[in-house]
C-alpha cells in the first residue's frame, strides 16, 4: 500500500516535470495572408491599396520609401533552449516613382543566418600581455623623458 502511494506520487511529479518541456509556438512580425498577397498586381495596385490589404509595412527602404518590407517569423521554443525557426517570410513590395506596385518578391527560411562567435574573445594582432603587465606595465612610462609642455 505504501509502495503504491510512492508510485502514484512519482508519476504525478514526472507528469508535472514533463509539462515544463512542452514546446511554445510563437509568431512575431506581420501577419501575411497568402491569398491577399496573391491579389496584389504590379501596375494595378498602389501604396494605398497595399496598405489596406496588408497594413503598414514592418519597415521601409533605408534610402527611399519605394520599398516596403513585411517580415514574419514563426518559432518554437522548448523549456529554456533557444527558439528554433519553423517558418520565416520576408515580403518585399517595390513601388515605382508614381506609387504603383512595380514588383513583389518573397523569400523564406533560407535567409536565416547562424552566427557563431569566436570563443567569446576577439582575436587581435600584437603582443600577448599578462594580467600584471596590463596593471603595472605603464608605471613610470607616462611622461617619461619629456619636458613639460611637449
Amino acid at each position: 500500500m505504501i509502495f503504491g502511494r510512492w508510485k502514484l506520487a512519482a508519476m504525478a511529479v514526472a507528469a508535472v516535470a514533463m509539462t515544463g518541456c512542452a514546446g511554445v509556438n510563437m509568431h512575431k512580425g506581420a501577419v501575411i495572408d497568402d491569398q491577399l498577397v496573391a491579389t496584389i498586381q504590379p501596375g494595378v495596385d498602389n501604396k494605398a491599396s497595399v496598405e489596406k490589404l496588408l497594413g503598414r509595412p514592418s519597415f521601409t527602404g533605408q534610402f527611399s520609401d519605394t520599398d516596403w518590407y513585411y517580415v514574419a517569423r514563426d518559432t518554437k521554443q522548448v523549456a529554456f533552449r533557444n527558439p528554433s525557426v519553423l517558418r520565416q517570410t520576408a515580403l518585399l513590395v517595390r513601388f515605382d516613382q508614381g506609387g504603383n506596385v512595380a514588383s513583389i518578391h518573397r523569400s523564406g527560411k533560407e535567409l536565416v543566418a547562424s552566427v557563431d562567435p569566436s570563443n567569446r574573445r576577439t582575436p587581435t594582432l600584437g603582443r600577448e600581455r599578462s594580467f600584471f603587465d596590463e596593471i603595472f606595465g605603464n608605471i613610470g612610462s607616462v611622461g617619461a623623458g619629456m619636458a613639460p609642455g611637449q
